[in-house]
């Protein structure tokens, strides 16, 4: 590189080269939707959703107008009431929980395996079989969250959801295309949040979310739920939320979804550069710590996080040379002021508390080059020099 040229900056995602590649038929969909004039739900939303459904193996999907949305009405058509407890983990975005309290419901938060920071299935177990006083009988979900796109492990909290007549709501925000042995992410719970916000894997051009479920009865009330209670125009049977899905958003979605395989095959071939490069530069284990992939899971890598103790200042060194990051997530949930009512407080959770302080997301995006990898990798090393 000549002295003093410019260094190209590489984002943590750039959305804008894969607009490029589908441009026509976006705007194709877009006009479509117009030409159409039937902009909140209608067909184009109803053919979304039996597409979705049927790429994740799903008996019904229902869209809603986010990933948030999403998670509050997998709660509410799934029974979860007023005064009962759900079991989520404390390394998740806030809307893992916060959905909760919607739902009228509270959070327990269980620790994470270090290993692959989704919840803990021991743990949990841990949790269940020494609960306080009178507080079992309370619990009435799981609330598992596939992060970074690898499933948790679905067959531990099947088996725990089952022995202790316990719902298996999954959080499959960042998880399109994962699977657990041969069981699609949003097939395996009785009901499945997914986000399309624009920064997902599979995203809108906005916001948006769906649920998916193998029960038709949860189904119709999800329907039912996310149109302000109503089974039909102006007759209202219970108190719903404005949580439509708009068709320009199914409309992008559909023309994404077509491509949606191909681009989790570039994120997986990704992943792996980035895991070959840092081993052979000597980074891993001894001064960063990758994130295992459980034998069992698929993953996407809807982000790419590794783990340094040193994660603050190599964030900066990144920065400075034009390099984006991110930290998903600096603040686990126990400890957000919001949920002080709890009663946690710092050292309850450790193993979330840790990796609050170590991740840190890499660039990940199907079409980021092997050049611009290898240069964040060497980058990294070079600030461990």
């Amino acid at each position: 590189m000549l002295k003093n040229q410019p260094i190209s900056r590489i984002p943590l995602l750039d959305l804008d080269r894969q607009y490029q590649g589908i441009r026509d038929e976006i705007l194709a969909a877009i006009e479509r939707v117009c030409s159409l004039q039937q902009f909140v739900l209608g067909p184009e939303v109803e053919a979304f959703e039996g597409e979705l459904a049927a790429y994740l193996g799903a008996g019904y999907a229902v869209g809603c107008a986010s990933g948030t949305d999403a998670l509050w009405l997998s709660l509410a058509a799934a029974g979860v009431k007023s005064g009962e407890r759900v079991i989520t983990t404390p390394f998740s975005f806030f809307a893992s929980a916060s959905s909760i309290v919607r739902a009228g419901a509270e959070p327990i938060f269980v620790d994470i395996d270090p290993h692959t920071l989704n919840l803990d299935p021991q743990k949990v177990r841990t949790a269940l079989e020494n609960p306080g006083q009178g507080e079992r009988a309370k619990i009435k979900a799981l609330l598992p969250v596939h992060l970074y796109g690898q499933c948790a492990d679905m067959t531990a909290f099947e088996r725990i959801a089952s022995e202790y007549g316990l719902l298996l709501i999954e959080d499959a925000a960042q998880a399109v295309g994962a699977k657990w042995g041969a069981k699609n992410a949003g097939s395996i719970g009785i009901a499945a949040a997914f986000s399309f916000y624009p920064t997902k894997n599979l995203s809108a051009y906005g916001d948006a979310g769906i649920v998916t479920t193998n029960d038709p009865k949860i189904a119709l009330d999800l329907r039912r739920l996310r149109n302000h209670g109503s089974p039909e125009r102006y007759l209202h049977t219970e108190f719903g939320w404005n949580a439509r899905m708009d068709a320009m958003q199914a409309a992008v979605l559909r023309v994404k979804l077509r491509r949606i395989d191909r681009w989790t095959a570039s994120r997986r071939q990704h992943a792996e550069t980035y895991n070959l490069l840092l081993k052979s530069a000597g980074l891993f284990e001894r001064v960063l710590q990758p994130l295992q992939t459980s034998p069992h899971a698929f993953h996407v890598f809807h982000q790419y996080v590794i783990r340094s103790q040193r994660r603050d200042e190599l964030r900066a060194f990144l920065k400075s040379r034009e390099i984006a990051t991110e930290v998903y997530y600096p603040i686990p949930l126990h400890l957000q002021p919001v949920f002080s009512y709890l009663g946690y407080k710092e050292g309850d959770l450790p193993e979330a508390e840790r990796a609050s302080k170590e991740v840190l997301a890499l660039p990940m995006f199907p079409e980021l080059t092997q050049e611009e990898i290898k240069r964040v990798v060497d980058t990294i090393a070079e600030f461990y020099r």
